[in-house]
């Protein structure tokens, strides 16, 4: 078995030289039974099997090929093979199978019994704690010079600045110092990651990781996924910075959105691929003479000086546009892009992924929720409920959601991430514009969730649901890797559930989840970001409106969690015949008064 993402890179090159190399598909065809997955499809067989691949190989990544018997029982694995290298291997494995079965199939049962095994139980310090180990681990990695963390290639990875600027706020009557450390570690990666070529300073967007400390190379590929959680930590920035430079980035990666990754029914594709022409980056590098051709000799020079386009090149002998050398303020470029950006289009097109999956699309929806929180911009509140529509007419089915929709063609039950995200979106998008339906909704997917995912005995959820395809083990993810998991979401998710409910048994979940969250990072809290930024300390506020038009006044932060009524009840009064504000924090309740 295979699997990979229909946008990677390295699964194109392993289709090519391996898949389609007539003796090798001759071995498979005549010897073994191949099937080939899209990951984003099957996060399940992903999960499971990613980690058989790391426990034999000692690490993973895609394309993963996965040698098993047809029982489920792997016996082998590995990543990406020359095409020689894999011929050789599917000869060896067929000798083996031949010559000592039982012996392959030994080590499939002492790998079940691995995937199986419990997980050893650690000392759970405070909350407080884990949130200050996180901080000193990412102090520890913080690249001071081009910001980020580690070494090259380095990832975006959102939720952990996203979690850093929580902390911020969270520490800065404590320590202003640390608070201050924090801050600076957010927003110089912010910075290094817009000026560099990871970002596409013609089309706009993100690109998926960059192959260099300096954010300059990008493995060229563009999810959703990332520039949803981008969107998202840019616009926190915003929010706490009020620092124009994030909102401006903010709108450009959604306008790339729009532009090229919306379906006309609302819904959101989920990349585009590296690759033109069998190239990778060549869609996206230029020459001088090309952009003089484009702006004209004096235009073309300036526009060449700022993007560093030279004539030797940054990549390969040509230049991929970034502005590493530039300091803030940064010189308005932008009326010379649509010229640069038609141009760039009539080359070969990047293949686009076309399926629109419900947990990425969840993402994008957050995204544009907390921008029209932030922003009052009504446009992203009608994407944010188009494509919440989109998810509602055609992606669910006799009331459950499904992974994907591609052409028209559903795919397979929907997974953790698939019903937590969606309940984090509508959330969201009750926070944003406090219509009850979007919490009632979130109430109904989370109910669904606990009946299908929830460990009742340990605690957590399950990454597959009680009536889907039993695999040869059924995992509980809690890190953040790429995207948070879906256990970190449902903390957040139940934790505003309950504050916006009351609920008691929302109450005790959210307390079980917690606990069951701060055991999985106590060991690297680093790890679960996601987590220690949704569990920061938050204000909770009931509004009581005395006229509709005042909630457009309401200009609700990210850690505020607030219930709008639209009449006053015999525990939550008008005071002062005003519109009122009810605001607990931690233990402690303030008086009602008129105005935040």
């Amino acid at each position: 078995m295979n699997y990979d993402i229909s946008t990677c890179h390295w699964c194109h090159v392993m289709e090519n030289e391996s898949f389609e190399n007539k003796e090798i598909a001759g071995i498979l065809n005549e010897n073994f039974v191949s099937i080939k997955l899209d990951k984003e499809e099957r996060p399940d067989v992903d999960s499971v099997y990613m980690r058989v691949c790391q426990a034999y190989t000692g690490s993973g990544g895609w394309p993963t090929s996965i040698f098993m018997s047809a029982d489920q029982k792997p016996f082998f694995a590995g990543t990406y093979f020359p095409p020689k290298n894999f011929e050789n291997l599917l000869n060896q494995i067929l000798r083996h199978w031949k010559k000592d079965r039982q012996k392959l199939t030994k080590s499939s049962d002492e790998m079940i019994k691995y995937l199986n095994a419990e997980t050893t139980k650690h000392h759970i310090p405070e909350f407080d704690t884990l949130t200050e180990n996180a901080f000193l681990t990412f102090k520890r990695m913080f690249d001071t010079e081009y910001g980020g963390f580690g070494r090259a290639p380095k990832f975006p990875s959102p939720h952990n600045l996203m979690f850093l600027l929580g902390y911020h706020e969270q520490t800065n009557k404590q320590s202003e110092v640390t608070a201050l450390e924090a801050l600076d570690m957010s927003e110089k990666t912010l910075i290094q990651m817009f000026k560099g070529g990871i970002f596409d300073h013609i089309g706009y967007g993100f690109s998926r990781y960059s192959t260099d400390k300096m954010w300059l190379a990008p493995h060229f590929e563009k999810m959703l996924y990332d520039n949803a959680l981008l969107a998202t930590t840019y616009i926190l920035a915003y929010e706490i910075t009020e620092n124009v430079l994030y909102k401006e980035i903010t709108d450009k990666i959604f306008e790339y959105i729009e532009r090229e990754m919306t379906d006309h029914k609302g819904g959101l594709y989920s990349a585009q691929d590296a690759d033109s022409d069998g190239v990778e980056g060549k869609y996206y590098v230029f020459n001088p003479d090309e952009i003089i051709k484009i702006l004209g000799e004096e235009d073309g020079k300036k526009f060449c000086n700022y993007y560093d386009i030279t004539e030797k090149g940054n990549f390969e002998g040509e230049s991929i546009p970034n502005i590493i050398r530039q300091k803030p303020p940064f010189i308005d470029m932008s009326k010379f892009m649509p010229k640069i950006y038609e141009y760039r289009k009539n080359r070969t097109c990047l293949h686009k992924d076309n399926k629109i999956l419900t947990a990425w699309n969840s993402l994008m929806i957050w995204a544009y929720a907390n921008a029209y929180r932030v922003f009052k911009d009504e446009r992203y509140l009608k994407r944010a409920e188009n494509a919440a529509s989109f998810i509602e007419n055609n992606l669910i089915k006799d009331d459950v959601i499904h992974v994907a929709i591609t052409d028209g063609k559903l795919s397979g039950t929907g997974y953790l991430d698939d019903y937590a995200f969606y309940t984090m979106a509508l959330i969201s998008l009750y926070e944003a514009c406090f219509n009850e339906i979007y919490l009632e909704r979130a109430l109904e997917v989370n109910g669904k969730i606990v009946e299908q995912f929830l460990d009742h005995e340990d605690n957590g959820f399950y990454l597959y649901g009680k009536d889907s395809e039993k695999l040869i083990a059924r995992p509980k993810e809690s890190y953040d890797g790429a995207i948070p998991s879906g256990n970190s979401v449902m903390a957040y998710n139940l934790d505003r559930l309950y504050k916006l409910t009351k609920d008691k048994g929302l109450y005790t979940l959210s307390q079980n989840q917690n606990s069951f969250m701060d055991g999985e990072a106590s060991s690297h809290p680093g790890n679960n970001s996601f987590y220690m930024y949704s569990s920061l300390p938050t204000k909770d506020i009931v509004c009581v409106l005395k006229d509709a038009d005042d909630l457009h006044k309401l200009k609700v932060k990210h850690n505020w969690v607030v219930k709008v009524l639209n009449k006053p009840t015999e525990e939550y009064k008008l005071l002062d015949d005003k519109t009122t504000f009810y605001v607990c924090e931690g233990d402690r309740c303030l008086p009602p008064v008129n105005a935040l």
